[in-house]
Formats: C-alpha cells, sequence, structure tokens
C-alpha cells in the first residue's frame, strides 16, 4: 500500500522509504511537467496528496501580499482541511467586496465548495458573507468587529495555511536519479561519460549495422612482451572488448582507442582481474554485466566486469584445461568443455556443478546451449559432434561432419547455433572446411574452397545475424563467406604469426582477430 515501506539497501546497510514518499515525489514531477489531471489521478487512487510548496516564503508572500490568483493556483495541487480553506476563502470574498468586485465575490459565494458547505456547518457565517455581499457600501468596521484589520487577517492566514505545507526543493526526482548514476560512477558500476538507458538500467541499444564485411584494420591492441591473448570477447552490451591472456590476466579494452578502459575504476589503479594460470577461454552474459572465464588449471571464474569484482569462483571446475564456455539466457548458468574431456554445467548461485556430460573420447572443444537450454552440444577432438539432454545429460544424438581424409577423424574446434534457424549449426573442424548441418547430422551448406583455403581452421565466428562466416585459418589469413550466398567473397592476411581466435561485435561490422605475435587487431569494413 501507499503507506507501507520498502528497504533499500545503500551501501550495506538497509535505508527505509516510505512508499508514500515515493508516490510525493512522482506527484510533484507530475505537477512540474503539468500533468494535473495525472497528478490528480494518482492522488485519488493512492490517498497520499503532495502538500508541498517550492517555496514556503514565497507562498506565505503571496497571501500576505493578497495575490489570490497565485494563492489559489497553489493550494487548487493541496489537500488542506476545510476549516483553513474556509477561512481563506472567506477573506478573499471580504477583500473582493471592499474593492468593488461583487461578482467575483458571488461566484464565490456560490461555487466555492468550502463556502457552500458552511450552509450546513456555520450557517450564521455564510449569512453574514452573503449580506456583506449584497450591500452596495462596504464598512471596514463592520467587517473587521474583532480589531484585526486586513493585514493582520493575512498574516494570520499565511500561518494557519503554512503548519498544512511542506517545503520540497524542486525537480527532486531528477535530482535523485542525477545522484544514484552518480554513485554509480563513484562504485565502478557506471564508468564516466558512458551512455546510459534509464528505463532499461543499462547502456543504450545500438541500432544495427547493416552486415558487411572487414576490409582494414581499424585499431591494435598490444599487449606486454612475454603475454599474448589466448581468447577474447566482446560483451554482449557492446561496450568493451574483454581478453584473457597466456600470463592469467583478464583485462577490458576500450573498443574505440583499443586502450585499457581507465574508466573502470579497478583498471585505472592498475588492478585487474585474473587467473594464476593461462585463460584459456571467455564468455559474456546476455546482459553483458558478467564474463566467465576458464584458466588452463580446470578453475572457472564469473566476474562483473563493471567492478572486477570476482562474483563465482569454481576451483574443481575441470581435472584439465577450461577449452570453452558459454553462460544460459539467464546469466544463472555456465556451460564449460575441457581438455579431461567432459562437458558440464556449473550453477552460479551455489558454484556447484549441476550436470556432466561424459561421452567424449578426446578434448571437448566448443559447447553450446540449444534453444532455450534445454540440450546442450559438444564438439570434439574425437571428430564428433554429440548433442545431449539437458536433464538427464543422456547423449541423444551423435554425428560426425563431413571429412576429406581417409585416415584421421579432424578436430571439431567451433560449434554455434545458426541466428536464424534454431534447427541449423554451424559445425568446423580442424581442416579446410567448415559445415552448416542439422541437429541430426544432416549437411545443409558447406563452406570449402580447398585451391583457396591453404590453411585449416584454427577458429571462427558468425556475424551477429549469420550473414556472413569468418574463419582464420593456419596460414595467417582471414577467409570472408557469404552464408546467404554461399560463397567466399574476401580473404585478407591479418597476422604475422598463425591465428589463435576471433570475435565479433555484437552489433557492429567489428572484428576482433589475436595471435601469438602479442596482438589484437580490430578490423571493420
Amino acid at each position: 500500500g501507499a503507506g507501507g515501506d520498502d528497504a533499500v539497501a545503500v551501501a550495506n546497510k538497509q535505508v527505509r522509504v516510505d512508499a508514500g514518499d515515493v508516490i510525493r515525489i512522482i506527484l510533484q514531477h507530475l505537477k512540474e511537467a503539468r500533468l494535473v489531471g495525472a497528478m490528480e489521478a494518482l492522488q485519488a487512487e493512492t490517498g497520499v496528496v503532495l502538500n508541498a510548496v517550492d517555496s514556503l516564503t514565497a507562498f506565505s508572500a503571496d497571501v500576505t501580499a493578497g495575490r489570490w490568483d497565485a494563492v489559489l493556483k497553489t493550494v487548487a495541487t493541496l489537500k488542506l482541511p476545510s476549516s483553513k480553506l474556509a477561512d481563506l476563502y472567506e477573506q478573499i470574498i471580504v477583500e473582493m467586496a471592499e474593492l468593488g468586485e461583487r461578482d467575483t465575490a458571488r461566484g464565490l459565494l456560490r461555487g466555492a465548495e468550502p463556502i457552500v458547505s458552511l450552509r450546513e456547518t456555520a450557517p450564521d457565517r455564510l449569512a453574514r458573507l452573503e449580506r456583506l455581499v449584497a450591500n452596495p457600501h462596504f464598512n471596514e468596521h463592520e467587517v473587521y468587529v474583532d480589531g484585526r484589520g486586513k493585514e493582520e487577517r493575512r498574516a494570520d492566514l499565511a500561518r494557519s495555511l503554512a503548519e498544512e505545507v511542506t517545503v520540497v526543493p524542486p525537480r527532486r526526482l531528477l535530482t535523485l536519479l542525477g545522484q544514484a548514476l552518480k554513485w554509480q560512477q563513484h562504485t565502478g558500476d557506471l564508468p564516466p561519460g558512458a551512455a546510459f538507458d534509464l528505463f532499461r538500467g543499462a547502456p543504450p541499444r545500438a541500432r544495427e549495422e547493416v552486415e558487411r564485411f572487414p576490409k582494414r584494420r581499424a585499431g591494435t591492441v598490444r599487449f606486454a612482451s612475454k603475454s599474448y591473448p589466448e581468447c577474447a570477447t566482446f560483451t554482449a552490451d557492446g561496450t568493451h572488448l574483454v581478453t584473457g591472456s597466456v600470463d592469467g590476466f583478464v583485462e577490458v579494452w576500450d573498443v574505440e582507442s583499443g586502450k585499457i578502459d581507465k574508466n573502470l575504476a579497478y583498471q585505472a589503479r592498475d588492478e585487474f582481474m585474473m587467473h594464476d594460470e593461462a585463460v584459456l577461454s571467455i564468455a559474456s552474459s546476455d546482459d553483458g554485466e558478467m564474463v566467465a572465464t576458464g584458466a588452463k588449471d580446470g578453475r572457472i571464474k564469473v566476474w562483473r566486469v563493471s567492478t572486477g569484482a570476482a562474483l563465482r569462483k569454481i576451483s574443481g571446475a575441470h581435472a584439465g584445461g577450461v577449452t570453452c564456455l558459454t553462460f544460459s539466457k539467464d546469466g544463472l548458468r555456465v556451460l564449460s568443455g575441457s581438455f579431461d574431456r567432459t562437458a558440464r554445467i556449473h550453477g552460479l548461485r551455489a558454484g556447484k556443478m549441476l550436470k556432466e556430460f561424459r561421452g567424449h573420447d578426446s578434448f571437448v572443444n566448443a559447447a553450446i546451449f540449444v534453444g532455450d537450454g534445454g540440450r546442450v552440444l559438444t564438439g570434439s577432438s574425437d571428430g564428433t559432434v554429440k548433442l545431449w539432454d539437458g536433464k538427464t545429460a543422456d547423449c541423444v544424438a551423435s554425428f560426425r561432419p563431413p571429412c576429406e581424409s581417409m585416415t584421421a577423424e579432424p578436430s571439431v574446434v567451433h560449434l554455434s547455433m545458426m541466428p536464424r534457424n534454431a534447427t541449423q549449426v554451424l559445425v568446423a573442424t580442424r581442416s579446410k572446411a567448415a559445415h552448416i548441418m542439422t541437429l541430426t547430422g544432416e549437411v545443409v551448406t558447406t563452406f570449402s574452397t580447398t585451391a583457396k583455403l591453404s590453411g585449416d581452421i584454427v577458429a571462427c565466428t558468425l556475424s551477429p545475424r549469420g550473414h556472413f562466416l569468418y574463419v582464420v585459418a593456419t596460414d595467417k589469413l582471414l577467409y570472408c563467406f557469404s552464408v546467404d550466398k554461399g560463397t567466399l567473397d574476401h580473404t585478407m592476411e591479418v597476422h604475422d604469426r598463425e591465428a589463435l581466435g576471433l570475435a565479433h561485435h555484437p552489433h557492429r561490422n567489428l572484428l576482433a582477430t589475436y595471435a601469438q605475435e602479442k596482438t589484437l587487431k580490430l578490423w571493420r569494413p
């Protein structure tokens, strides 16, 4: 109800906020926006009234000076005792009669509710006012019979009305919102100068660009002499690029400048998220607020990007290095694959393993949720792709992508669901081909140009809406395939040494590639 309390956490302490005060702040905003109808409806529905003025001094001055138009305009937004409203209207009627404004005085006598109600509560008082208005000659001594003149009555009236109202600084709602955003900047939850969607509580959704493949280098991220990135991802909201390095550092980069984002308070202090061993895998939650990182020692950590805080540490996530990670859509679970030949789902609330998918004969290099997360798809160095029931952890299907070799099954290095077809998956192997396949193993499209694809696939990714497939290979080249046409549209050399991986921005034509040469490069059309 409007009179209840809500607890608000402030700096780990509980502050009681009266729900009526929240409604009053909204009422003030409606009043300032001149949304009188909405204001009156809210007051009527909640029973909460504003009863506030911007300046008590100004309100009292209007009363004592007899600026009745201004006074009545203010009073119309207040809920005052009927007795005090009757005193106010009586004084106005008296002064209108004194000024000879008898039509105005008569209108108030007949139409002002506080005066009309005197017919029941104080008929003698109403009769006296009616005689006063009817008399063409105003006699001050007959009106002010108690010895108090007009100025004294105005002053008494001002004091009486002032007891019923409070003073509220203007724009309280916007002021409080501004203070909240400043506090978020202070705590690092909101980088200074960042755009912010106040209603969603998140950075504004950027308009997706028409998808085009990259042709030019747009920036370079350089790493320390003994370091290089093993993995990278853009946060799902597109605000940051996050890398995991061979030296254990997890670093957040400014997408525009290619430099460490010093707007994040912890990085400005040269404090970084990190593991004890090489970071092999990384993933962003769907809201962009968290990243999960997996290390060579089998540990998984989940971080809040804005603060650098480790929200969850899963020490025994795997018996071998964590090769791949992905969040569930609700951000409450993380799916991981490992050199230990298993894939596992970990619950982030308790940090415990919820499901284990065991059945591959070699490393699990790729693991993704299918659809709403009820099924899991894994790809392994044993050359197979397996579909699992997410509840029972049973393998419900297993298939091998096409293979040119008669002697060895190439490792599956990448899986991703097709953005425009929930029944199809992109499967890439350590070979010269990538395939769009059904979940039962039927090939829909193959991307392979043996004459041009001189190296084996190392990693690949799709553009956000799935119009392009990007592949980096052992020949140091980037291959850009049109998914719609099934053609190879562009190739270019991206690194001096063999590339390790690539990542695509969630809504911009921005691609990141990285290699052991201690650089990550950004590419645009």
